[in-house]
């Protein structure tokens, strides 16, 4: 059995490093295959170490979070993409919108013809999924500076933009408990939290940096220092382990609650394995955050998400 699921995964490899895709575009592949395709390419490309998680679902849970997870994709490189703010406030209430027509039922085939909102709909349609965290996730982009004063707002911030998604990916499972919306909950946070860890590095641009003001003060350190980053920095070096040690903290308690999940819905929660690896090799390196093997891919992490999925273990 073992060896046949490394025969699946060894083939999902090659297909997606041969043509970038499982499909091609093409007029003669119906249009609902094209929005799949364009969902499942667009996570590839832009949410790598999700979409591998996302590819052990099974069918049709895992078109239902391909689609969600390119929505999310979408919403959070407009701040990335336009260089106007009001232009990145438009498109987000252009989302906002749509996400309100999609869940209205009084107009319920009139689709933009945009690949995603088209998976989308058959997503919300197929799971009755909750508008709200749709809403949390776009509110969520209005802060493109990313400026925090609490470590409090920080991890409000990863509840909103990143547990959101947990919560839909439950749902889209069938899934509606208090136990794994709890486990949900921490495991945004601890993700959420490295997310904005791992951005600091190419945050010199913006010349801002995600840690909260209270941090900074209480260790009299300025963002520049930050950014700097330097391996003899004592206090930037604190920052980040105080950071690191919350993010730890939350998947931690992810972790405890995680047995009270149900098991349809476990494989969710497999964005856990590599938030726990780069904790592990950020605490390897002394916290420094721009050491080059940080900056360099995971490279057995593939293996290490199928291994964790195989086991049943985050």
């Amino acid at each position: 059995m073992f060896q046949r699921n490394i025969k699946v995964l060894q083939n999902v490899t090659y297909l997606l490093s041969k043509n970038g895709s499982f499909l091609r575009h093409s007029s003669t592949v119906p249009t609902e295959k094209v929005a799949q395709n364009y969902c499942l390419n667009l996570v590839r490309q832009h949410d790598k170490e999700n979409f591998l998680c996302t590819l052990l679902l099974k069918n049709p849970e895992r078109r239902h979070a391909l689609a969600i997870r390119a929505f999310n994709v979408e919403i959070a490189r407009i701040t990335g993409t336009v260089s106007d703010d009001k232009i990145g406030q438009l498109r987000l209430k252009f989302w906002e919108d749509t996400i309100g027509r999609l869940h209205r039922s009084d107009n319920p085939d009139h689709v933009p013809e945009q690949p995603v909102v088209q998976e989308l709909k058959v997503a919300i349609d197929a799971a009755k999924l909750t508008k709200r965290y749709f809403q949390r996730l776009i509110s969520s982009r209005l802060n493109a500076n990313l400026r925090f004063v609490t470590t409090k707002q920080l991890e409000e911030y990863a509840e909103h933009s990143v547990s959101s998604v947990l919560y839909l990916l439950l749902e889209v499972h069938g899934v509606r408990n208090v136990h794994a919306d709890h486990a949900a909950s921490h495991l945004g946070k601890a993700q959420g939290i490295v997310n904005l860890l791992r951005s600091i590095p190419r945050q010199e641009r913006r010349n801002v940096v995600p840690v909260p003001q209270e941090l900074l003060i209480a260790h009299g350190v300025s963002q520049e220092r930050v950014l700097r980053n330097k391996r003899d920095d004592k206090g930037v070096e604190e920052v980040v382990f105080q950071l690191a040690g919350l993010a730890n903290q939350h998947l931690e308690k992810a972790r405890a609650l995680w047995g009270s999940v149900p098991k349809e819905a476990r494989p969710v929660f497999l964005p856990a394995v590599t938030t726990g690896r780069f904790l592990e090799r950020l605490r390897r390196v002394n916290f420094h955050l721009t050491d080059s093997s940080l900056l360099q891919s995971d490279a057995m992490l593939p293996l290490a998400i199928y291994w964790g999925n195989f086991r049943g273990k985050i």
